[in-house]
């Protein structure tokens, strides 16, 4: 049985739909930013920072540039506001691509979207970085249930979801292969 024949798992996303999804946020943020020349693609770790690698290489084939010269990763454990609940979290990279993100465009990639607290904290860790002239965000999903006022300017796919669901993204990168499923039970259900 595969995961997603299991019960209370439902495959939404395959391979196909999430390369379609990258190549055309990939195409919005470069009609956004009118071009590259300016971009940075920050990857929010463990996810984000593939999907961030996914985008820059898309951009660089279009706009003739080297995709590493457009990505880095902001690791945002420091700044998170659960870390009393969490302590035993271990601390990852942040690396800058050269240059760094000062009076650049700077988009942040993370794989799901739901609360805002994660991109609260990114948003905080990127003052400690630089002042770039604007922040962006986008996400491979929003399933909604915000808790802050946060909004996504690049959405691969809106997940309508219950707070008993729990989004399930994998990439190749991290998991051996591409999908995205909900798993639970939604409420009211069984």
């Amino acid at each position: 049985m595969t995961a997603a024949q299991q019960p209370g798992v439902r495959e939404v996303l395959g391979p196909a739909e999430i390369s379609r999804a990258l190549i055309r946020i990939s195409h919005e943020i470069l009609e956004r930013a009118h071009g590259a020349q300016r971009l940075v693609l920050l990857g929010i770790p463990t996810r984000g920072l593939p999907l961030a690698r996914r985008l820059a290489a898309t951009i660089g084939d279009v706009e003739q540039v080297d995709p590493e010269s457009l990505v880095g990763a902001l690791d945002v454990t420091m700044y998170r506001d659960d870390l009393h609940r969490h302590p035993t979290r271990a601390v990852g990279a942040t690396s800058l691509p050269p240059g760094g993100i000062d009076d650049r465009v700077v988009v942040l990639v993370d794989d799901v979207l739901y609360s805002g607290r994660t991109i609260r904290a990114a948003m905080d860790a990127l003052v400690d970085l630089g002042r770039p002239s604007a922040v962006q965000l986008a996400v491979l999903v929003d399933r909604g249930h915000r808790e802050l006022p946060i909004r996504a300017d690049y959405v691969g796919k809106n997940l309508p979801t219950s707070r008993t669901e729990k989004v399930a993204v994998r990439l190749t990168e991290t998991d051996g292969a591409d999908g995205v499923r909900i798993e639970g039970p939604a409420e009211g259900g069984a």
